[in-house]
């Protein structure tokens, strides 16, 4: 089967401006196997690092995605 995974380069303030945001994202959660949020994990969207502890989260090798 498939496992998919939702990557967000997200600010951990949800607050004003922002709110939208944070609601799809929320949306969306059940839609997806993980919800990634950078500012959780505390790595960029574009840091080489969230995509390793992606795989990792998911089980899954580079050549599988």
């Amino acid at each position: 089967g498939f496992r998919t995974c939702l990557l967000a380069d997200a600010w951990l303030d949800d607050g004003a401006g922002r709110f939208r945001a944070a609601a799809l994202r929320e949306r969306l959660r059940s839609h997806f196997d993980l919800v990634l949020e950078s500012c959780r994990v505390g790595m960029s969207g574009t840091d080489p690092g969230i995509y390793r502890h992606a795989l990792e989260q998911l089980r899954a090798r580079p050549r599988e995605v």
